[in-house]
Parts: structure tokens; C-alpha cells; sequence
């Protein structure tokens, strides 16, 4: 008898039967608040009607076309609606499966468009597990241990995370691109590099917000050397931090954003996008896959801009942002057993550390479990696994977060007791 990989553990308890909106009903027919929503991925919550009757019709009219033998209709159509809510100038669109190809797939096109063979990452930084994805990816030696070697040509700077180095933000944002030019006179010349990679909001590094004046740091940079910069949007895209996209919180312009986890409320959908003169520099053959840009999931993905633009999910994630922040800083205000909390929107993380400021990934993985517990889902992240976050679905409203707040200060009021 076949089973999972023993490698796979799940965060919760839970055997879901089925999902509507904000909830989970297990198979015992007890319902739970998710506020994990599959890792930042059910957008407009479970089973949204729109979506699923979009998907429906699909399936019985094509479930696959291979887009490089056959075009299909929801794929035109999704790249024509995509256009109205991309940045300014990013006019053409690559689709793959997940996170970590849309990442492959914008290095690959980083390096052959510039001809050069590096890539600056940032600490903290989560870009997927596959092995170029993962030898970019910092948030954790958990990622790319045991791996090795890893993909050469990438260089680590440091990431402006103030709570970490016990700084402001303004000394950590100086320290963070002083030390991307020493790295330019110590490890790799900008000439050589061919792109700057990097979350506008740290993901699996704990919920960090980047800030306007490091990332027109990285502008500035990346104009005057010839470098791409290129923002994973992919946790932090369609409308997840109270933002459509999460790099308009700083007023800065990419040359490239990856797309993925919320762009198909669950279907299986990533993407990259670039101007088309930028794209047009991928070599021939550089560009495919067997279920990229897949029909049904297409169908999915356009629903799912019709919801968030009827139901107005990004303004919601924005006020139902600033309540949940709000909160949660409140619990934290009461037990010094959470030194931080931060985000952006929708995507808020509670740090946990001990009486002399070192993370506690005990007492932040015993919160979440008992969460669960009582009905609240929830993930931990962070390098150390000590930050606690909460990502409902865009669609929740201010009755369920101050729900999902009375059960988080009841946790935390118990695992620190």
C-alpha cells in the first residue's frame, strides 16, 4: 500500500471535506477560520461561486492545450486582462506552473537578455525549491541543504530588516546598500551581474517589508549599471498586501515581476512578466512547458480578476490589513514574548523570542498548534521558524478577523502564561 512522503508534515490536524470563503469544514464537520489560505493562495477565498462556475464551463469545453502547439482562448484573453493591471510598460507575459519556474524562468531570461552570468539576492529571501530557485533562496538552509553543489553566480546582500540588526529602518536601509556597493568592489562587479532578485515583503524570511528608499536604491543602482531588477511578486501580488501589486507600496518601477499563488484563486497558474523588447531577448527554445498557461487554469485566473475588481478585494485587503496589524499589535502590546509585528495588508507576522531577544520557535510553533486547536489556522516562518503568520483570504471581513484576533489573544495569553 502506497502512502505520502514521510517528509511531508502538515502545519494542522485537519482532513479538510470542504471549503467556502474563509472557512475550512474537516471531515468531522467542525469548521476552521483559515487564515493560511493554502500559503497566500485561495485570493477570493474557497470554492468562490465565479471561479468555480468559470472552471466548470472549461473543463467541459478544453482542459489542455499546449500553448506552443495549439492557442487557446482563456490564455488571449487572460493576457489582454493581465495588460490592465500590470506595471506600466510590462506588456508581455511567459506562463508556467508554479513559483519556482516563474523564478527559473525570469533568471534565464535575466542572463540571456543582459549576457552576463550573476544574480544578487537579498537575505531572508524565499524564490522556490527547485535547484536554481533554491540556491537563490536565503530564508532557510532547510531549502538547499543537502543539495549541494548549488547553482553558482549568486551573491547575497543584506536585506533592510530593522528588528533584526536593532536599528531604525533608516540606518538599516543605509547599512543594507552600502553593503550591496562593497559587495560590487569585493565579489562581483555590477558589469558582471545580470539581475537584482527580490520580495517587496520577505515571505518565508518572517514577513518583512521592504521600504521606498531601498528600493529606489536598487533602481538607481540597477539604471546606472545596466542590471534588470526584477520583484517576486509571487506572495505578494494580486492585491495581498492592500496593494494590487506589492512593489506600489514603494513607488518603484521593475523591469520584470513574477506572478504565481493568488493568480488563479488555487489553479495550478504562474507567470512572468517583462517588456516586450526585454522578452523578445530570450534565446529560441528558452520559453515552454507541457501545462503552462493551462485552459481551465486561465478560466480560473480571469474570475478571479472579476472578483477582485467587483468585490473592490484590494481596498479590502488594505482596511481589513490595518485591523488585523492593529490587533495583533494590541496582543503583542500585552505579552513581551512578541518582540514584533509587521506586514503589509493582508500578510501579517508576530515574532516570537525569548526574555533576552532570541527567536523562540517553541513558543511560536506551540501558539500556532494551539490555534489549530481551536479553530484558527495558521503557519509559522522565519529563518528561525519563530514568526507567526496570518494570511486570510482577500474576502474576509472585519466580523471574522476580530474573530480570528479573540482566538489568537486567548493563544498567546496560554502558551505564555
Amino acid at each position: 500500500m502506497s502512502q505520502l512522503s514521510p517528509l511531508l508534515k502538515q502545519a494542522t490536524p485537519v482532513v479538510v471535506d470542504h471549503g467556502e470563503g474563509v472557512y475550512l469544514y474537516d471531515v468531522d464537520g467542525n469548521r476552521h477560520l483559515d487564515f493560511t489560505a493554502g500559503i497566500g493562495v485561495t485570493s477570493t477565498g474557497h470554492c468562490h461561486p465565479r471561479v468555480v462556475a468559470a472552471a466548470q464551463e472549461q473543463v467541459g469545453k478544453l482542459i489542455h492545450g499546449q500553448y506552443t502547439t495549439v492557442m487557446h482562448q482563456p490564455l488571449q484573453r487572460l493576457t489582454e486582462r493581465l495588460g490592465d493591471v500590470l506595471p506600466p510598460g510590462l506588456d508581455s507575459l511567459f506562463y508556467v506552473n508554479s513559483g519556482s519556474e516563474a523564478v527559473e524562468a525570469a533568471l534565464r531570461l535575466s542572463r540571456q537578455a543582459t549576457e552576463r552570468p550573476n544574480v544578487v539576492v537579498f537575505e531572508g529571501g524565499f524564490h522556490g525549491r527547485t535547484v536554481a530557485a533554491a540556491s537563490m533562496t536565503t530564508s532557510g538552509t532547510r531549502f538547499s541543504s543537502g543539495i549541494s553543489p548549488l547553482m553558482p553566480g549568486v551573491y547575497v546582500a543584506p536585506f533592510p530588516f530593522a528588528y533584526r540588526y536593532g536599528w531604525d529602518e533608516q540606518t538599516a536601509t543605509k547599512f543594507a546598500l552600502q553593503e550591496l556597493d562593497y559587495l560590487f568592489a569585493t565579489q562581483s562587479a555590477p558589469g558582471d551581474i545580470a539581475a537584482f532578485f527580490i520580495e517587496p515583503v520577505l515571505g518565508e524570511g518572517g514577513y518583512v517589508p521592504a521600504n521606498a528608499e531601498f528600493l529606489a536604491g536598487l533602481r538607481q543602482r540597477a539604471d546606472e549599471h545596466g542590471i534588470l531588477l526584477v520583484l517576486d511578486e509571487v506572495q505578494t501580488g494580486f492585491g495581498r498586501t492592500g496593494k494590487f501589486w506589492g512593489h506600489e507600496h514603494f513607488d518603484v518601477q521593475p523591469d520584470v515581476v513574477i506572478t504565481a499563488k493568488g493568480l488563479a484563486s488555487g489553479f495550478p497558474l504562474s507567470a512572468i512578466a517583462a517588456p516586450t523588447e526585454l522578452m523578445a531577448k530570450a534565446w529560441p527554445g528558452s520559453q515552454g512547458g507541457t501545462y503552462g498557461g493551462n485552459a481551465v487554469a486561465c478560466a480560473a485566473a480571469l474570475a478571479t480578476l472579476d472578483v477582485i475588481q467587483d468585490e473592490g478585494l484590494v481596498g479590502n485587503a488594505a482596511e481589513q490589513g490595518r485591523r488585523l496589524i492593529d490587533g495583533a499589535r494590541s496582543v503583542a502590546a500585552k505579552h513581551p514574548e512578541i518582540g514584533d509585528v509587521r506586514g503589509l495588508g493582508l500578510m501579517v507576522g508576530s515574532e516570537f523570542v525569548t526574555a533576552d531577544g532570541k527567536a523562540d520557535p517553541e513558543t511560536a510553533k506551540a501558539a500556532q498548534q494551539t490555534a489549530a486547536k481551536k479553530g484558527l489556522l495558521l503557519l509559522t516562518c522565519g529563518a528561525h521558524m519563530n514568526v507567526v503568520r496570518m494570511i486570510p483570504p482577500l474576502v474576509v471581513n472585519a466580523e471574522q478577523i476580530d474573530a480570528a484576533l479573540d482566538i489568537w489573544a486567548d493563544v498567546v495569553a496560554e502558551v505564555t502564561s
